[in-house]
């Protein structure tokens, strides 16, 4: 078996594929020339659980469709070596926000066959007091349910916002959604569908709602049919947090487009910002009476670092850079981008600053600790034959997005030393995510020859058309499996890359969620970008 990037790859770039099972490789133009062989020496590599080996044939520069074939005749997905080999990645993940909008109507001119009804336009009550209730319309579903929560969009948006703000260019595409054509860059009005729902979370005195969800998960219907009445539930630091740091970045990007608009933003940054001043002390549980995602997490010191980062950088604010420098002192992982731990966001936001406008002192000391997390998973990377940031224990739920935001740290790293070896880290995490693994798929919905087709997504699972909706990025093999289709029983002895169900029913290891797509869309647009 032969592994590789079903996307493809850049004429000039570093090109690896990985074999199995067999020691000799050819390679062969579309039309069966044969363009090169060779022959590999096996290893054993722990996460597939195969005798493997690296095939580099960066030496082939010349744009057009190829494939691999081994000794035993397997043949491998055809690729391309082309300029514009991730374009089409690029544009449906982008786009893929769009097709988790609620609260509106997905015409066929945006959104071909997969278009759909409004939904979810009835509002939601305040748990505890059905009478008190908020419009909450709009907004992204989170994942292959119908829920929306805070935490979870502002972390999606911070990994397309710091995008943008770092390599605009790149992410200013036009993705034919209704905005198109107007005052905002297609993805600022995309992001923005999400705010302005967030902003609805905002209570008077500053406190943000954790999330709008109904009580308990629907079927797989379409959204249109889902009638389940949403609850908003209690406020929560986490989500305040989460919101004081989106907005305030938010305000900025948005500023040299429609100033009034981010001016709102400031405003409500400034009063969450209060809250959270008053509140220094405040842990949040789910509610037992709802049963949806939880999104819980008992330290907020990291959300709150993120926060005080945004704020400083907002208006200099005195009590933000006191809790920035309190927070250096907590030996957090200050590198780390998902919703639970966000403290590299607010390093993101630092060193995005320059080196001068926090003092070079703690800019510094941040760039040296993110430069030691890309060298960790730089030597990770060398080490397996399938160039991937992961040890077999650390395929958790959501490993997709694990490596996808290791290649974050791995972009980040490059912009700030120009050292390839950091790049050819970053993009070994795309070859992965399109193809160059042991399941031998390419973990983005219609892209490539063998991409996964079915996501643990309602509108997938009840729209009856048989290819998925493009774009989508899927959560990836899971060391624990715990559901019917990744039954985790039959995989107990599995290799940690081999433990996933390309299986609706397969929430843990094939869920979708836009935290999951943003991070691609930063890492592809950062290629880009170059």
């Amino acid at each position: 078996m032969i592994y590789l990037n079903q996307a493809g790859y850049a004429p000039n770039s570093t090109k690896r594929a990985t074999i199995t099972g067999n020691n000799h490789y050819n390679l062969f133009s579309a039309d069966g020339k044969k363009i090169l062989s060779g022959e590999c020496t096996l290893e054993f590599d722990e996460n597939s659980g195969e005798n493997a080996a690296v095939i580099d044939f960066s030496e082939v520069t010349e744009e057009g469709r190829y494939f691999f074939a081994d000794e035993d005749n397997f043949r491998s997905p055809e690729f391309v070596i082309s300029k514009n080999h991730y374009d089409q990645a690029l544009r449906d993940s982008m786009k893929m926000f769009y097709f988790q909008r609620c609260g509106m109507e997905l015409e066929e001119k945006y959104a071909g066959v997969y278009k759909r009804k409004a939904c979810h336009c009835g509002g939601g009550y305040i748990l505890g007091d059905r009478f008190q209730r908020r419009k909450m319309l709009g907004g992204w579903h989170d994942a292959g349910d119908y829920g929306r929560y805070v935490t979870a969009g502002a972390v999606a948006l911070a990994h397309l916002l710091y995008g943008y703000e770092m390599f605009p260019g790149a992410l200013t595409l036009n993705l034919n959604i209704p905005e198109s054509g107007g005052s905002l860059p297609d993805i600022l009005a995309e992001c923005k569908y999400e705010l302005d729902w967030i902003l609805d979370m905002q209570d008077e005195d500053g406190g943000v709602h954790h999330k709008c969800t109904s009580a308990s998960f629907c079927g797989f219907i379409m959204p249109d049919e889902d009638d389940l009445d949403m609850v908003i539930t209690p406020v929560s630091s986490l989500a305040t947090a989460d919101f004081v740091a989106i907005m305030a970045l938010a305000s900025r990007i948005y500023h040299k487009f429609d100033e009034p608009y981010s001016n709102t933003l400031a405003a409500a940054a400034r009063k969450s910002w209060t809250w959270l001043i008053k509140n220094p002390s405040f842990i949040f549980e789910n509610p037992k009476e709802v049963t949806t995602g939880t999104y819980e997490d008992l330290c907020d010191a990291d959300e709150r670092f993120w926060a005080a980062a945004e704020m400083y950088r907002l208006d200099k604010n005195e009590d933000a850079m006191k809790v920035i420098l309190g927070t250096m002192e907590l030996h957090l992982s200050m590198h780390c981008l998902g919703w639970a731990d966000v403290a590299g966001l607010g390093t993101l936001s630092i060193i995005n600053s320059g080196t001068d406008f926090f003092g070079k002192d703690l800019y510094n000391r941040l760039v040296m600790k993110w430069l030691d997390e890309a060298d960790r998973l730089k030597l990770i990377s060398q080490s397996n034959a399938f160039g991937i940031t992961l040890r077999p224990i650390e395929f958790t739920w959501g490993s997709n997005m694990v490596i996808l935001m290791n290649a974050m740290i791995l972009c980040v790293a490059h912009k700030l030393t120009g050292d390839d070896s950091y790049l050819k880290s970053a993009q070994y995490q795309l070859d992965y995510i399109f193809g160059r693994n042991a399941m031998d798929l390419s973990y983005v919905t219609g892209i490539g020859e063998r991409a996964f087709k079915h996501p643990h997504l309602r509108p997938t699972a009840a729209d009856n058309i048989d290819a998925p909706i493009p774009g989508f990025v899927s959560g990836g093999p899971n060391f624990r499996p715990c559901d019917e289709a990744a039954n985790p029983d039959n995989m107990s002895d599995v290799p940690a890359m081999k433990r996933y169900a390309d299986d609706v029913r397969s929430y843990s290891t094939n869920e979708i969620t836009i935290y999951w797509n943003s991070p691609l869309v930063f890492v592809l647009g950062y290629m880009n970008s170059l």
